[in-house]
This record gives structure tokens, sequence and C-alpha cells, in this order.
């Protein structure tokens, strides 16, 4: 079949750019069809496709103001001329999915999660923007829901990356959506030997919704140490914990020094919800345990009692409890070859064989 796949746009490379990957390793041949293309940001995989750009890759410095854009990014979809293309994929967590295929194309849609400035965080952009930012979020916003709305009739089919985002997809689209899991890269941990120190880590940007602030203050008040690895921290407060003794801030990591943390730390904290998650898989391979919130992705990248635990309230005194209830328990952790087998699921040939059974599901209709 010839394909194309539309993804939002090529600006960097993070979970959504790992996948397209994976789908030019599932069809060789496909075109990739973007909003904001930069080589220099991509891998070379990638930058070895024929890549279409739409007009917004035109505009005034559209590598940096790309977000500022997406309000002219439906209509922007239309310099894209798909009528050749039997398989259509759009990866959309910007606009992609609004594409118009020819009438027997089949328009596969993996939505990360509909977009979010639309929809459930709408008033925490609108509150964090600037006065004329919010004149045209009024004025804009309500067509651009109405078109989001209609552009879902566009796609065949939906899948999406958890259970958390498919109540979302369905709340919004009204259409249901299967989980298939994004690739994780799983192999480099796989083979990590685990060797437990004495501290919990929290990994991960260290910005407000990752309450990494519950982590904090669970170690602190209960006198466990705790590894942040990430940046964000204000240096005022990275004194004002350190002088505790029991917090220690490495900021960015690099990726041999994050599978050093997890083969070593007792557990991985995760305060936060996301939509799926990907640092608890990494962690999970790595032997490491994840002690986490009960609510968004992580409900389906940790599998409770054997690759971690939860906590029922985004305080800091759940996760205390949890962290006494986890030490209690610790030894139930220490099976390697569980962890193994529940991260195989994330890897990116089972993400690869899930994609290929429901086109091929797809073509014995």
């Amino acid at each position: 079949m010839k394909t194309a796949i539309i993804h939002y746009w090529l600006i960097n490379m993070r979970g959504g750019e790992k996948m397209l990957e994976a789908l030019l390793e599932l069809y060789p041949d496909a075109d990739i069809y973007t909003h904001v293309y930069d080589p220099k940001a991509v891998s070379d995989l990638i930058n070895s496709r024929r890549v279409y750009t739409s007009y917004i890759n035109k505009l005034p410095f559209a590598k940096k103001l790309y977000q500022k854009y997406m309000p002219l990014m439906p209509n922007a979809l239309k310099d894209f001329n798909l009528q050749d293309y039997d398989l259509v994929i759009s990866s959309e967590a910007g606009p992609a999915k609004g594409v118009v295929p020819n009438p027997n194309a089949y328009h596969l849609c993996y939505c990360h999660s509909p977009m979010r400035y639309l929809w459930d965080m709408y008033h925490e952009y609108f509150r964090k923007s600037n006065p004329l930012v919010r004149f045209f979020m009024k004025a804009l916003i309500p067509g651009l829901r109405l078109w989001d709305i209609a552009s879902a009739n566009m796609v065949d089919r939906f899948v999406t990356n958890s259970r958390y985002v498919a109540k979302r997809i369905l709340r919004v689209y009204n259409r249901e959506a299967e989980v298939v899991f994004g690739p994780a890269s799983i192999e480099k941990f796989l083979s990590v030997k685990r060797n437990p120190g004495d501290f919990y880590l929290f990994f991960g940007q260290v910005t407000g919704y990752k309450r990494a602030d519950i982590a904090i203050e669970a170690c602190i008040r209960s006198g466990r140490r705790l590894v942040v690895a990430g940046a964000g921290m204000g240096k005022k407060d990275i004194r004002k914990y350190e002088k505790t003794g029991l917090i220690d801030f490495r900021g960015r990591v690099s990726d041999e020094e994050a599978v050093t943390l997890f083969s070593e730390a007792r557990a991985l904290l995760y305060p936060q919800i996301e939509d799926f998650g990907l640092i608890p898989v990494e962690a999970n391979a790595a032997g490491c345990p994840v002690i986490a919130f009960r609510r968004g992705g992580a409900l389906d990248s940790i599998k409770e009692g054997v690759t971690g635990m939860f906590f029922d309230e985004q305080t800091p005194e759940s996760l205390i409890a949890a962290l006494d209830a986890f030490e209690k328990r610790e030894g139930e952790f220490a099976d390697r070859e569980k962890f193994s087998l529940h991260v195989r699921q994330f890897s990116k040939e089972a993400f690869k064989d899930r994609i290929r059974n429901i086109i091929e599901e797809r073509k014995r209709i």
C-alpha cells in the first residue's frame, strides 16, 4: 500500500517522534507530512524519508513559535494532497487527523491526546496567557473545537497509548479507541544489573504538574533520601532542600547516568498524572519498582504488586504511607524476570506487531 504518515510537527525527538520512527520501520516507503520541520532536530531515519510541509513551515520563526501558529494548522492541512495514498496514518497531538484521504483509503489515527489547549487544559493555558492571546483564544477556540470534533469523522479507526487517553477520546469525539502502547526503548535497561542502594528516585523535568514537591516533602518528613534527576528546580529551593541532607539534586542527567540511577534506586517515585508515562516503563525494565499515584497512564504501565505500588491521594501523607507499605514488602519486588516479562509489551517490536495486525485486519474485511 502507498502510505502517508501525518505527524503534527518535527522539531525535536520525543515520544511521538520515536513512535514515528517505528512506523517508518514498519512502512519503509511511507511519505511524511508535517506542519513544521527542522532537519537538525530529528533523527537520520526521519531525514532519510520524503518530508512534505504545510505553509506553516514558511512563517516567521516557525521552528520556535510553532505553537503560536496552532490555530492556523487546521486550515494548513489543506496543503496536503493525499489522494494517491491507500493508507493514511495520522499521529495526533496537534492538528494532524483533519486531512482528507481519498474515499477508498484507510485512515488510522494514533491519538496521543485530543489537543490539550482546546479541551482539558484550556483553562490552564488561558490563565497563563497574556491579554492579547486570551482575546484570540476566546475568539478562535469555539470554532477550533467544532473543527476538531468534525475532523474525527475523517478517521476510520482510533488507537491511543493508554486507557486514560481512550476515555478522553470517547468523551471528546464519541469514538472508541484501541490501546496500543507506544514503543519504549527497553532493551538498554533489560541487561542492567540491579544493585539497590538507600535512596529513592524522582526522575523528570521538575515542573508543576510533575509534582516533585510531593516526593520531596514525603521524603523529608519521613527521613528518607531522595535523588531528583531533572532540571527545573530554582537555586533557592535547591539550597533550602539540600540543607536537610536528604535531597540530592542532580539536574539533567545523561542516558548512562539514568541507567545507573534506575539500577541503584530502591524505587522510582511517580506522583504525577501522565497520559502514559515512559519513565515507569524504563525503570521497570531496569528492575526498579515504581510507587505511583493511582491515576493516568501509570495504571497501564505498572503492574500492581509485581512491578510497583500505588498511593491514592496526591499528597505527601499518602505517599509516606505507600513508602512504609513498600518497605515492608520490598523483597517481593526482587524477581527480575517478572519485570522483564511485564515490560516487553511496551517494546518497539510489540508496538509494530499491534499496528501491523490492525492494518492487516482491515485488509481482510
